[in-house]
């Protein structure tokens, strides 16, 4: 009698173990496949982060406005005028180089900015996306579980059942 219950159970157990394999598998591989999305996502970020860090410096656009020198020769007042017209021009055109430098720096402080925000949405988005994805894993798994507990307290039993009878 011992005979047919192997015949039956083994082959069975052999079955679910294939079966709880085959679902490892699969989780292993949609795991894999998140952990892809992320690795790709913090390569976008660090290129991007990468891209826009470009050196500003401070001194190097005033290196190029040349300094005035005052006229050895006074004597002549239309040298002198001619002087004070180009070191206006000189000022004016510094003080609009430093404007538009800070105007710059401004702009790349806000896209930061902005950028940070956003993939920390990104991010939160994400996270979320993946609890879900997680509190349905374990939900369905939590299910698998119980079945395979139930199968196998239901071969104890008829195990038993038939060893009494």
């Amino acid at each position: 009698m011992t005979r047919p219950a192997l015949r039956w159970t083994i082959p069975s157990l052999l079955a679910l173990q294939l079966l709880m394999l085959w679902l490892q598998g699969a989780q292993l591989h949609r795991q894999n496949q998140v952990l892809q999305g992320l690795r790709e996502d913090i390569q976008a970020l660090t290129e991007s982060l990468d891209n826009s860090q470009g050196p500003v410096s401070g001194s190097d656009d005033t290196e190029a406005v040349p300094a005035s020198t005052p006229p050895k020769n006074q004597a002549s007042s239309h040298e002198h005028v001619a002087v004070l017209g180009i070191q206006e021009e000189q000022e004016g055109a510094a003080k609009d180089l430093q404007a538009s430098r800070e105007s710059a720096q401004k702009a790349v402080k806000d896209a930061r900015e902005v950028r940070s925000k956003l993939s920390i949405e990104e991010n939160a988005r994400k996270a979320e996306e993946a609890k879900k994805v997680q509190a349905a894993t374990s939900s369905w798994m939590n299910w698998a579980w119980g079945a395979v507990g139930l199968v196998a307290a239901a071969l104890v039993a008829r195990s038993v059942i038939r060893r009494r009878g």
